[in-house]
């Protein structure tokens, strides 16, 4: 791809785009149900034989470069999401994968971009639409990781950071653009960015983008995309919107699944119920203190409550980092970095963490706030229990009102033939006063905080 220069053709037929307007998130239609029942939906199994892979990386005809560097970071054998994506992405096909996260589906669509790329001379420049920054960024690193050696150079093109560097980047002319949909279209109308010459098309987490409301963005970045070109589109779900969008952008797909159900075999799933949000805290400092919970990411619904239940960790002896949306970029690089290097032991998140990041050796994920959509609570608890490794997952759920099943524990496609609660009993600093006083929005939070920190 390469940049707009000064005479280029301007487009007319889109409106610009307003800095600074809050996007509206696409209405969601998923009912909202109970944590237990999350877990029943989770593990449901269907009847399908598991895919074990037949290839080798050698066995694609994947440049020699490219064999070599994977050999030097340890792939040996494709993921069945690899070893079905590769083969028909090297011959050129539009390619449609329906995969969790932690399946291997970067590398099953990098490694016939990089191919391509340092091998043909019709394949000129390729673009990959994420959801977030968080995993555009990571998009980024894997591909420089897999294409180091072959004078491939990419850019990358996120909100929330400086543009003037993205687009000195841009103007170099970079073989692989990889972003979210919200700055590429910005960098399209500012007469910066140019696609015609982008001939291979990725949109990864396409459910996801969906989701939060990129559905018009997507489709008007499509418009200035080259009609021959080819076109990989990776979900974990196929909704609605994800169908219109494969009908409409390709031709003649082939679809590969590695879906057995909805969540990680690997992960074990849990509810455990609490009175109020003080005895969650209570409970959660509990855990915390137990031994194999090395590596924790904890979710909660709101960024304020995020950062302070952080700094709670952090004074009660914890080494805790904070990432949500009122987080610069580089504060929330820095945090990441921090937990995957073992830095920080327990990172505090909303959902702007739960989708695409890859970090290995997570040992638990905590929902301190059970997720309002089923969707929410896969992509949460998928951040565990990556690349064959155990994990559990574990939702504290308020005790009053409840009527489903008081707990589900879920392990490799068994249904539980029995239910078992963590059961709670009050104690003698728990005041219903308290409880009545600390409901509603910040302030309450405030006072909740403030309330723990003398228990």
């Amino acid at each position: 791809m390469r940049p707009r220069t000064s005479n280029s053709r301007q487009t007319s037929h889109y409106s610009p785009r307003f800095a600074g307007k809050k996007r509206t998130p696409a209405k969601r239609s998923t009912q909202e149900i109970h944590a237990s029942r999350f877990i029943n939906k989770a593990i449901a199994s269907v009847d399908e034989i598991p895919y074990t892979p037949t290839h080798s990386f050698n066995d694609f005809g994947l440049n020699p470069q490219t064999i070599a560097t994977l050999g030097h970071i340890g792939y040996e054998t494709p993921s069945p999401i690899q070893d079905q994506t590769i083969k028909p992405g090297l011959a050129g096909k539009d390619v449609i994968g329906l995969a969790n996260t932690g399946t291997g589906k970067t590398a099953a669509f990098l490694l016939p971009i990089i191919d391509a790329l340092a091998t043909s001379r019709t394949v000129q420049g390729a673009l990959v639409l994420a959801p977030t920054r968080e995993l555009a960024q990571q998009i980024n690193d894997e591909f420089r990781r897999f294409s180091a050696g072959q004078k491939l150079y990419s850019a990358l093109v996120v909100g929330g950071v400086n543009m003037s560097r993205q687009i000195r980047e841009v103007q170099r002319g970079p073989h692989l653009i990889v972003g979210t949909p919200g700055r590429i279209n910005d960098l399209i109308d500012r007469n910066i960015l140019r696609l015609a010459s982008c001939t291979t098309f990725v949109l990864d987490e396409a459910d996801r983008m969906c989701d939060m409301g990129f559905v018009r963005d997507i489709r008007k970045i499509e418009s200035e995309l080259p009609r021959k070109r080819q076109t990989f589109c990776f979900s974990a779900t196929m909704t609605t919107d994800v169908k219109a969008i494969v009908e409409e952008f390709m031709h003649d797909p082939v679809t590969v699944s590695v879906i057995k159900n909805e969540t990680n075999d690997h992960i074990e799933q849990d509810v455990i119920h609490a009175r109020d949000k003080a005895h969650k805290i209570e409970l959660l400092l509990g855990l915390l203190r137990k031994d194999g919970f090395d590596k924790v990411i904890v979710f909660c619904d709101t960024k304020h409550f995020a950062q302070r239940l952080s700094d709670r960790l952090s004074k009660e002896g914890f080494t805790s980092e904070a990432i949500h949306g009122n987080k610069s970029q580089g504060q929330r690089d820095r945090a990441l970095r921090a937990f995957k290097s073992g830095g920080v032991r327990i990172l505090v998140a909303t959902d702007v963490a739960a989708r695409g990041l890859d970090i290995p050796n997570v040992s638990h994920v905590i929902n301190f706030d059970a997720p309002k959509q089923y969707e929410d609570y896969v992509h949460r608890i998928g951040r565990t229990g990556r690349a064959g490794q155990s994990g559990q997952a574990l939702t504290f759920v308020s005790q009053p009102g409840i009527s489903a099943p008081k707990s589900l524990t879920a392990r490799h496609h068994e249904r539980p033939n029995r239910s078992h609660s963590v059961r709670t009993e009050p104690t003698q600093n728990t005041k219903p006063s308290h409880r009545r006083r600390l409901t509603g929005g910040a302030a309450a939070e405030d006072r909740l905080v403030r309330l723990i920190d003398t228990l």
